[in-house]
């Protein structure tokens, strides 16, 4: 009886607390923009933007036509779009991204591509309020006497 009261308790507590991830498949397209509490894996296409409070992966066929924000990411296809990621960011050596990135943490595979800025470390949210033209302002340059 032991047994079968703890079995129960098992079932429960897995169906209480199981895991959620949301899959964009590979040949569909999303016009709009995508939000999330949980994962996310992209292997169609947004054209919008795509925001998870976990992981956002997007795979070798997959790409995101606009900003993108998460915890974590890992990408292996390509974003159009600012890359802004609170946690550790990956990029396989399939990926490409044509935008900025903001993370606190990158790890980059031989062969990714990056076309724009990196921004790095425990600030860089506040670094992504900051437009180019403010970056600029702060600059100083070196006098060479």
């Amino acid at each position: 009886m032991l047994n079968s009261k703890k079995s129960t308790n098992n079932v429960s507590e897995k169906s209480n607390h199981s895991p959620a991830v949301n899959i964009l498949s590979e040949g569909t397209k999303l016009k709009g923009n995508l939000s999330s509490q949980t994962d996310i894996r992209i292997a169609g296409i947004v054209e919008g933007e795509a925001v998870s409070k976990g992981k956002l992966i997007v795979t070798g066929n997959g790409k995101i036509i606009g900003n993108m924000t998460s915890s974590d990411a890992d990408i292996a296809g390509r974003v159009e779009g600012e890359v802004k990621v609170s946690g550790k960011l990956t990029l396989r050596e399939s990926a490409i991204i044509d935008g900025n990135i903001y993370t606190k943490t990158l790890i980059v595979e031989e062969g990714a591509q990056i076309n724009g800025s990196c921004r790095m470390g425990s600030d860089t949210k506040s670094l992504s309020d900051k437009s180019d033209v403010d970056y600029a302002g702060d600059t100083k340059v070196k006098s060479s006497s």
